[in-house]
């Protein structure tokens, strides 16, 4: 079985299973026991904190353990609104369920505002529309993802952040897809909130993480406990936590080398399907600029396209129609419709890791072709 959905979830590394089974025999004390096996769990989920904040350039009193991105986003939009009082949010069309969802939950029971910013065919979003947005409304918060896990662009950080100190408005941003796959230091990119789930980079399910800028003042979202700062009531994923850790350490060792590994796959695929399957085109920016690990093929329309991670899935390759979150959908996907373009044209999102192989592209496109041609 050929692998290429890892934007949805990747293998758990070696290193950290072996972790996580040794720990549910050694470290079965409830953390917020006082004896010494209660002791030992909570030293070992400071030390993963600390761990994953200094990989990251920040405090360990700024990231708070969650069950994985989705909880993490839901724990700050509904901060912003209950706690910081904002009542302006500013998002895109392309943002994640977890966040539009959220979003549009959150403004069924409160007065909000919530804008979108136009994005172009490319799937960029107009730094204009969303600096005339700021102006209009202030005080808000800003919720743009750092990569979009079905296109892959990458947002220009650098630029929103400038837009968000302007006008005073606070930057969250869903980096699922981009914590530990880049040198990130959350810190110098100027996010004030931003998440992480494990099983994005080879970790467990069930574990993530919400980095909260120090001086930022959120009240407790889920309630009946003291853990997590008083944020996150209920007893730790001790074993969950402790792989996170583990599994961004193996991820941050060797980074620029899978990057360029990775990259190549993907550049690779690009060029050999373009070959083979002229017709083929590509969701999202073409450039080199997005992110290395997704890739989104556009494909003809005819009656041999339905079907098809079905299709390959007969085949013994693993792909994405779209989200993983969206599986079972019969509706385009939401990102693809936002970007303008036909909508009969089929997608197929292709996610690669450091463990897919050059001989593993190659099968995909010839099971392609013989779906086609």
């Amino acid at each position: 079985m050929i692998y290429l959905d890892n934007a949805a979830s990747t293998s758990i590394e070696p290193e950290v299973i072996e972790l996580m089974c040794r720990l549910t025999g050694e470290n079965f004390g409830n953390p917020s026991s006082i004896h010494e096996h209660g002791r030992r769990s909570k030293l070992l989920i400071e030390n993963s904190r600390k761990r994953i904040a200094t990989l990251l350039g920040v405090s360990s009193s700024e990231i708070i353990f969650t069950s994985g991105g989705t909880e993490a986003n839901n724990l700050i939009l509904w901060s912003c609104l209950l706690d910081l009082k904002i009542k302006h949010f500013v998002t895109s069309p392309l943002e994640h369920p977890a966040v539009l969802k959220t979003l549009e939950n959150i403004s069924k029971h409160f007065d909000l505002k919530i804008s979108y910013v136009n994005v172009n065919s490319e799937g960029h979003i107009d730094i204009g529309h969303l600096d005339l947005l700021l102006k209009n409304s202030p005080p808000s918060v800003v919720s743009l993802m750092h990569a979009n896990n079905e296109i892959g662009n990458l947002l220009p950080v650098k630029q929103v952040k400038k837009m968000c100190d302007k006008h005073n408005a606070l930057f969250h941003s869903d980096t699922v897809q981009t914590i530990g796959k880049y040198q990130i230091n959350l810190h110098s990119l100027g996010f004030d909130f931003a998440v992480a789930s494990a099983h994005k980079f080879h970790g467990p399910k069930g574990a993530g993480f919400v980095y909260t800028k120090s001086g930022i003042e959120i009240k407790p979202f889920i309630t009946g406990g003291v853990q997590e700062r008083n944020i996150r009531a209920g007893t730790e994923n001790v074993y969950g936590i402790a792989g996170m850790a583990l599994a961004l350490e193996l991820a941050m060792k060797d980074i620029e080398k899978n990057q360029k590994y990775i990259a190549g796959l993907k550049q690779n695929l690009k060029e050999k399907i373009k070959q083979e399957i002229p017709e083929i085109e590509f969701y999202g920016d073409e450039s080199k600029e997005g992110l290395y690990t997704i890739v989104n093929l556009r494909l003809p329309a005819n009656e041999r396209s339905e079907m098809l991670p079905h299709k390959l899935d007969i085949e013994g390759i693993c792909v994405s129609g779209g989200s993983a979150c969206s599986s079972g959908s019969s509706k385009p996907s939401h990102v693809i419709s936002s970007l303008g373009l036909k909508p009969e044209r089929p997608s197929l999102r292709i996610s690669f890791s450091k463990y897919n192989k050059q001989d593993e592209v190659d099968k995909l496109i010839r099971a392609l072709k013989k779906i086609y041609l």
